[in-house]
């Protein structure tokens, strides 16, 4: 039995717009080094040829005018770049991992988990790094030194940070059209540009902001409806938590009072009055003009209606006497639009102005990028059950324990060297670390050793097979110095042991003849 494919053309629950979301990101890992020997004819080991690992590949968030909902990542919250690929014998270096760009609508703001703003992308083609790819392992080509001239191992490639984000969409519009449910506002946005949004009789039509461009003379501004606002909004009722966001970026508020309610209870003169506490109660970020002090109209609409005229003409008085440029309008037969829409464009033209004037007065920002790998270490004493431990913390010696290959003592004792060379013994003597101390780097598990002082840093003068190293895999082949001593110990015992019988005997311990 067939059956008829159903196709949805409107609003059938399926989500079309998503202004916050959560993602999931993991840069690429890094790839390790490579072990090889050149062989070459009448040159069975001419020298190490292994390449390096390449870069894991980075997690950008880029400012797309392209983009205008998060939806995608709504729907596919976890992303991954590239991983670097492998080094190779001759000299051949693995390939960098691609860079993974999500583009995101212009204004969303990053934040971590806890709510700490990293970044707002107000300005197309911004990026922001969120994720940096892991480090490529060198290879035992770039190891390679006068005294060691065929490494046995090569470094680790690390692993690409992984973080959570939160992405937040602030819609970015010159002026909000801010009211009740059903006031008017999307049949308002709808006559003043070429915005189709959902427009219905009953309350809560419009669920997510609509923008529109208007022109008129000279003036050319966006416009943003904003679902309804009702008391208490700014508590989170009614979603106005999720709705008012999207009012902090526009530079001039219209009111837009429904004069043609039926509803017992309001009047426009008591709807305003609720708005306000809401915009007042609603905190924006640091640095921002707070909601109440921006510029700020009043729409009377739905004039076109006898009762809601009188109840505009009666109204209005009161209103200029509060200070507010008062517009009587009508949405369907666009009655007061042209002189409203020439008011708003006076209203976005001087706050430009004084926003360039700022721009041009702000002190100039200089960044000063921190160096790779400069970080320095410090080292912390922490107390347990099972004893004092000496926990070593900081850039270069964890990305160090990281690119270390612990099955290969070669690799073990060229991390000793590092360690030493930037005065991690010497720091753990002052902390007072002795032999056997239990001693971690990095933070939480990190790695444990049992800590053995070096001393002297001359794993690249001792000889040993490659992939091994003396200190840490110890031979048990005798030398000649041992054999000697071994020899002498025991004539030593046996003589001891001849001497204790003759004394025995001269006792009358036993005789001869027995």
């Amino acid at each position: 039995m067939l059956r008829r494919k159903q196709i949805c053309r409107g609003d059938c629950g399926v989500v079309t717009f998503v202004d916050q979301v959560k993602v999931h990101l993991q840069a690429g890992r890094g790839g390790n080094g490579c072990v090889s020997v050149r062989r070459e004819k009448f040159k069975p080991l001419a020298g190490p040829d292994g390449g390096a690992g390449g870069h894991g590949g980075d997690i950008v968030i880029l400012a797309d005018p392209q983009v205008t909902t998060l939806l995608d990542y709504h729907r596919r919250a976890h992303r991954n770049a590239e991983n670097g690929g492998y080094g190779a014998g001759g000299y051949r270096d693995g390939s960098e991992g691609a860079e993974l760009v999500l583009p995101v609508p212009i204004g969303t703001v990053v934040k971590t988990e806890s709510g700490q703003v990293l970044a707002d992308l107000t300005e197309a083609g911004t990026r922001y790094l969120a994720a940096k790819g892991g480090i490529g392992g060198l290879g035992n080509n770039a190891l390679a030194s006068p005294k060691r001239k065929a490494p046995g191992f090569a470094l680790l490639g690390t692993e690409g940070k992984q973080v959570t984000l939160t992405l937040e969409l602030k819609t970015i519009a010159d002026v909000a059209l801010v009211g009740f449910p059903s006031a008017g506002k999307s049949s308002l946005i709808a006559a003043l540009s070429a915005a189709r949004p959902k427009i219905a009789d009953y309350p809560f039509t419009t669920l997510h902001p609509n923008l529109g461009v208007v022109e008129v003379g000279e003036h050319r501004f966006t416009v943003a409806d904003v679902p309804g606002l009702i008391e208490g909004a700014s508590e989170g009722k009614g979603l106005g938590l999720d709705f008012l966001r999207h009012v902090e970026r526009c530079s001039a508020l219209l009111h837009v009072l429904d004069c043609a309610t039926l509803e017992p209870g309001r009047d426009p003169l008591s709807d305003l009055d609720v708005i306000r506490r809401e915009l007042a109660a609603y905190p924006v970020p640091e640095g921002q003009t707070p909601l109440l002090e921006r510029p700020q109209l009043v729409a009377l609409n739905k004039v076109d209606v006898p009762e809601a005229r009188e109840l505009a003409d009666f109204v209005r008085p009161e209103l200029e006497a509060q200070g507010y440029r008062v517009f009587e309008i009508s949405a369907t037969s666009h009655e007061g639009l042209r002189q409203l829409s020439f008011a708003l464009g006076g209203l976005v033209d001087t706050a430009r102005a004084e926003a360039a004037v700022e721009i041009a007065e702000s002190p100039r920002i200089v960044l000063r990028p921190k160096a790779v790998g400069d970080s320095g270490f410090r080292v912390a004493t922490e107390g347990g059950s099972y004893g004092t431990l000496y926990r070593v913390l900081g850039e270069k010696p964890e990305r160090w324990v990281e690119q270390t290959d612990f099955t290969n003592d070669e690799a073990v004792g060229y991390l000793a060297d590092r360690l030493q060379k930037i005065g991690i013994e010497d720091a753990l003597v002052k902390a007072g670390a002795t032999a056997g101390s239990t001693v971690v780097i990095g933070p939480g598990a990190g790695v444990v050793f049992d800590w053995e002082p070096t001393v002297t840093s001359a794993a690249e003068v001792q000889v040993g097979s490659r992939g091994s190293d003396p200190r840490v895999d110890a031979s048990e082949r005798r030398t000649n110095k041992d054999r000697r001593k071994q020899y002498h110990d025991r004539m030593d015992a046996k003589a001891e042991a001849r001497a204790e019988l003759e004394r025995e005997r001269e006792a009358g311990m036993w005789s001869g003849e027995q």
